[in-house]
């Protein structure tokens, strides 16, 4: 049995602080001035945020031999030290469960994935507590202390209650699974929507570095979207903001499972193009890999199943940049295993519905396995550890 973690929190829960070190998380190794500059505070107040930094461990100044002022001594750079603590990330789908043991940084060091043999709330949790357990073990071998975990899943999750409100794919409806998650593992639990997840490591730690307006299209079993605006992770009052499966691309199209017509879902889920192409071939076909299979050997009908599946996310994107004008839009997903048969669709069907300067938004294919939305899991912890406003806190573990 793995050794219970330590209670730990961070050093100086201050905004600047946060800020401070996530800056030196992003882009470090820095020098205290580059932070400064780049986190748009004062030379006084980095030097306030990072000394006890240092001293927690969680910082490490590191001398510059390169970077030598005209005058003066030479600065030194601060980056963060990616083995002070470790943390878990979990990705839920409907009918299997990823972990990751990421350090400080969201460097994967361990991964693991075993089936789920039921959806219900307290199977699942048996499989998360039997993933983490395993988790927890290797972190042993690290010498030192796992601090948090976080949880991905599908559907609209309240996160600052760390609740499940809704999950299509689990039939979950109002779980509080931060709560039932720290009972089980003994650990401080963020719970929020996988898309979020991804979105927030793509910001810290991915293609999204460095961005202050950019979103997270992801196209597989749900079409689903992340958004940051301003530098900041966009969930809404609601906590469904970036709901663009039901967005209406076609009033006149198919039906989708919402009640309503023509939504992006119906077009572009993979449950949705695997029963057209049945419906078309006449075949018996169970999942997506034997639609592409079909479509790449030259099924004109299926090939332009997914060429109405590749405009309907063509527009559903020009609708995030129309609103929001992103720098950049990166495209992800299970779905990408079809992007040859629909790519072309897509970018013409953007540009086509991008009003103006919104058709400069960059697109960007990023394939990432469901380990890489553990990863984004683990992310949302690093997150809640570090940061001080109240709405990012991990729930404590039950005593």
């Amino acid at each position: 049995m793995p050794s219970p973690p330590r209670a730990e929190v961070f050093p100086v829960r201050t905004p600047a602080a946060s800020q401070i070190f996530t800056t030196v998380l992003s882009h470090g190794p820095l020098t205290r001035a580059d932070v400064a500059r780049r986190a748009g505070l004062s030379a006084a107040a980095v030097t306030k945020a990072v000394r006890p930094l240092i001293e927690a461990g969680y910082l490490v100044e590191d001398a510059d031999g390169g970077t030598r002022p005209l005058l003066g001594r030479p600065a030194n750079l601060v980056r963060v030290d990616g083995g002070r603590a470790l943390f878990v990330g979990v990705k839920l789908t409907g009918d299997r469960i990823f972990g990751v043991l990421t350090d400080l940084c969201c460097r994967v060091r361990v991964a693991r994935d075993l089936p789920l043999p039921a959806r219900a709330p307290k199977a699942v949790l048996v499989s998360v507590a039997e993933l983490v357990r395993e988790l927890l073990t290797e972190a042993d071998g690290f010498g030192v202390p796992v601090l948090g975990c976080g949880i991905a899943v599908a559907g609209e999750v309240d996160r600052a209650e760390g609740a499940v409100r809704y999950s299509p794919f689990l039939g979950w409806r109002d779980v509080p699974l931060a709560e039932l998650a720290a009972t089980v593992t003994g650990l401080p639990v963020t719970v929020d929507n996988d898309v979020r997840a991804l979105t927030v490591a793509e910001q810290w730690f991915g293609a999204g570095v460095g961005l202050s307006d950019f979103a997270v299209v992801t196209v597989g079993a749900g079409v689903g979207c992340g958004l940051v605006v301003h530098g900041r992770v966009v969930a809404g009052t609601y906590a469904v903001a970036g709901e663009i499966g039901h967005v209406v691309v076609d009033p006149a199209g198919p039906p989708c499972h919402c009640g309503k017509r023509g939504c992006l879902q119906a077009f572009a889920g993979d449950a949705e193009i695997v029963a057209r192409v049945r419906e078309i071939t006449g075949t018996s076909i169970t999942d997506s890999a034997e639609a592409v299979a079909l479509a790449h050997a030259g099924h004109p009908g299926v090939r332009e199943v997914y060429a109405r599946a590749g405009a309907a996310i063509g527009r559903g994107i020009a609708t995030v940049a129309n609103l929001l004008g992103p720098e950049r839009v990166i495209i992800s997903g299970e779905g990408l295993a079809a992007y040859d048969l629909f790519a072309e669709q897509i970018r013409d069907a953007f540009t086509e519905a991008a009003f103006g300067s919104a058709a400069h938004c960059e697109l960007l294919t990023r394939p990432l396995p469901f380990e890489e939305w553990a990863r984004g899991a683990a992310a949302t912890a690093i997150r809640a550890f570090v940061r001080a406003d109240p709405e990012q806190q991990a729930a404590a573990p039950a005593t």
